[in-house]
């Protein structure tokens, strides 16, 4: 336990997964010293995933972590927006607090267009319960952004029983995401699920009652949902010393450590230095922040391994489980494993026959095998590896 102190006061500002793992990983870890877990929100640490699948669906109210705080010795201040930052003091609406050591977790908020008071967003359980409530048979759901967002929120307002219209200004979903040859296939995902995507639809502004597209046309809405992505939630460290990127994120090194010293940063709001893809690497997504919360943990009690994970997100849309492992580049060479328009395939992106990523719609097993060959730097022969028969772990060069 190099870094902490048992008399060191550590605050963890952001109660999300990122910040709730790095608290229950330092109790775990054997520090007993004072800790602080600070939220924005009023509710104690939920998990954000079922927000817009059982939580809008009706099967969940709530998706509190299933932790005793109390029995954790972790001091819980929720309802605490942080307002600013200087050494030694975190600043809050609520007051000041002193800390030794801060991690920084605050992740992300939504991407808002000009002028849309009138729509929603979904982040926060009160988004989501917000939204259950308006989502009423035969309702007209309009979605802004055919990301993996508006597709979840898609699918669980056509079980609802709504009419749902998706509007995204690129020329195929999930653009920017995966290339155009992978998701434009998956427009017919929309159409079986009774969903109108529209694409090429650019959004003028939006009232109540109708979104406005560029060129003059109006789309009647009862309820207007924007999902075209989300920043990280850093505004409030300006001229604290925390270096940032173009994007806003929080830019650390190999071990989550920030420019201001005593300062981690873990989840979406951070940015680390990638060794295994080259640059800063910033992910959104669970899985991120459940290792990088934990990975911080561990570097305050002295580990010093680099973090460096093969990325890893998911999506449950229109009945299907997409998967996603790694990172790909412009560069790299795309092998199939069957076609988009079969009901299972994956596709895998290799670099000089070593593969660098994975996308799996319903093969499972190609993810987990892909994640670990991914992990391991293991080169696989690009002919076995294109039949969807062969397991990739037999399809190593």
């Amino acid at each position: 336990m190099a870094e902490l102190k048992s008399t060191d006061r550590v605050v963890v500002v952001g109660a999300g997964l990122a910040g709730a793992q790095c608290a229950v990983a330092l109790r775990e870890g054997g520090w007993r010293g004072p800790l602080s877990l600070v939220g924005e929100e009023p509710h104690r640490p939920y998990d954000r995933p079922p927000l817009s699948k059982n939580v809008l669906l009706g099967k969940a109210d709530r998706t509190a972590f299933e932790l005793d705080w109390d029995e954790l010795d972790v001091r819980l201040l929720t309802g605490r927006r942080a307002t600013g930052l200087t050494p030694g003091t975190l600043h809050t609406e609520a007051g000041e607090l002193p800390y030794d050591r801060l991690v920084i977790a605050t992740g992300a908020a939504p991407v808002r267009l000009p002028g849309d008071d009138a729509a929603r967003v979904l982040r926060t359980i009160d988004d989501s319960l917000a939204l259950r409530a308006v989502l009423r048979p035969d309702a007209h759901l309009v979605l802004v952004g055919a990301g993996w967002i508006g597709a979840e929120t898609a699918t669980a307002a056509r079980l609802l029983g709504c009419r749902v219209t998706v509007l995204e200004a690129a020329d195929a979903p999930l653009p920017g995401a995966l290339p155009a040859e992978l998701t434009e296939p998956m427009r017919a995902w929309y159409a079986e699920a009774g969903v109108e995507l529209r694409l090429g639809a650019r959004v003028d502004r939006i009232e109540p009652g109708a979104v406005h597209l560029v060129g003059g046309e109006s789309v009647p809405a009862d309820e207007v949902v924007v999902g075209i992505g989300a920043r990280p939630d850093t505004g409030w460290l300006a001229g604290s010393g925390i270096e940032l990127d173009a994007t806003g994120a929080i830019r650390t090194d190999a071990r989550l450590r920030t420019s201001l010293p005593g300062v981690w940063a873990a989840g979406d709001c951070a940015g680390y230095p990638s060794a295994r893809y080259g640059g800063q690497v910033t992910v959104q997504h669970w899985d991120h922040a459940l290792n990088s919360g934990r990975a911080v943990a561990a570097a305050l009690l002295g580990a010093e391994a680099p973090y460096d994970p093969v990325p890893y997100f998911w999506s449950e849309q229109f009945g299907r489980m997409v998967q996603y492992a790694g990172r790909h580049g412009a560069g790299d060479r795309l092998l199939r494993r069957g076609s988009p328009g079969d009901p299972q395939w994956s596709v895998l992106w290799l670099r000089e026959d070593l593969p660098v990523a994975v996308l799996a719609v319903d093969r499972p097993r190609d993810l987990a095998q892909a994640r670990r060959l991914i992990d391991q730097g293991r080169a696989l022969d690009p002919a076995l590896a294109a039949d969807p028969a062969v397991p990739l772990k037999s399809a190593l060069r």
